[in-house]
């Protein structure tokens, strides 16, 4: 049995995506590869590895 996806579901997931705030880690970093982050008094560190990945560290 196949299932059908109606239209509205990929509607309302795409208004939902367009809805979630999205940043660019290269601009967060100043084109570097370390930004820090300050979320309720905490400091935490956002790095960009070598190979591309995200990594975030208290």
């Amino acid at each position: 049995m196949t299932a059908m996806i109606s239209a509205d579901v990929f509607t309302s997931a795409a208004a939902f995506a367009d809805a979630i705030p999205l940043h660019d880690a290269a601009k967060l970093t100043k084109g570097g590869n370390l930004a820090r982050i300050a979320l309720n008094g905490q400091i935490y560190s956002l790095r960009i590895t070598r190979q591309g990945k995200l990594i975030l560290t208290k």
